[in-house]
């Protein structure tokens, strides 16, 4: 137990940080950001992807005594957003939007996507809130049917028409999207 103090019954570091702060800080730098994707992906605006991946941060740490598997943080964590995500879909939706006359300036993102991207991202966003979780949970998270179904709280029958119909209206889209096609959109002769 070199560079431990014991302080007020719990180990502490030799930097005065107790060895639980220690883990959950090791753990946080390490997964948030794909914490911060998953939320984006699944509301669909930063600001609210920041604030759903907080309140997972603030829960996940008040938790964390309670972990015992340690390698299961992750899905503990993805627990958590979901069932916060899934909270907001039922609450009324309050506007905190002003009606202004002019535009905001749009910041300009070191990103550049390319038109896929984009046009998947567009459409992904577009989804009702169930679809889209279950979208980003198989597609981007690549989470198995059952995982999605208990993560969800929902069925494993639920999963999969949601995800159906999902991609049922990506295929009626493309013909309007066709950077998303194979052949760029250019028909065969």
């Amino acid at each position: 137990m070199q560079g431990q103090v014991i302080v007020g019954g719990g180990p502490m570091s030799a930097h005065g940080r107790s060895t639980r702060e220690a883990e959950f800080e090791s753990w946080l730098v390490a997964r948030e950001p794909a914490l911060q994707r998953t939320a984006h992906l699944l509301t669909g605006d930063v600001h609210t992807a920041q604030d759903l991946v907080q309140v997972t941060l603030a829960k996940l740490y008040l938790a964390w005594d309670r972990i015992q598997d340690r390698g299961n943080v992750d899905a503990y964590a993805r627990k958590i957003l979901l069932n916060e995500h899934r909270t907001a879909w039922r609450r009324p939706v309050r506007r905190r939007e002003q009606v202004t006359d002019q535009l905001p300036d749009r910041a300009v993102s070191d990103q550049s996507y390319d038109g896929q991207r984009e046009a998947v991202w567009a459409f992904v966003a577009a989804l009702p809130p169930r679809q889209r979780a279950v979208v980003v949970l198989r597609f981007y998270e690549q989470l198995t049917e059952p995982e999605i179904a208990d993560l969800l709280g929902i069925s494993l029958g639920t999963v999969k028409s949601q995800s159906s119909r999902a991609l049922a209206a990506l295929r009626a889209h493309l013909p309007d999207h066709p950077e998303l096609t194979a052949d760029g959109g250019e028909e065969e002769r």
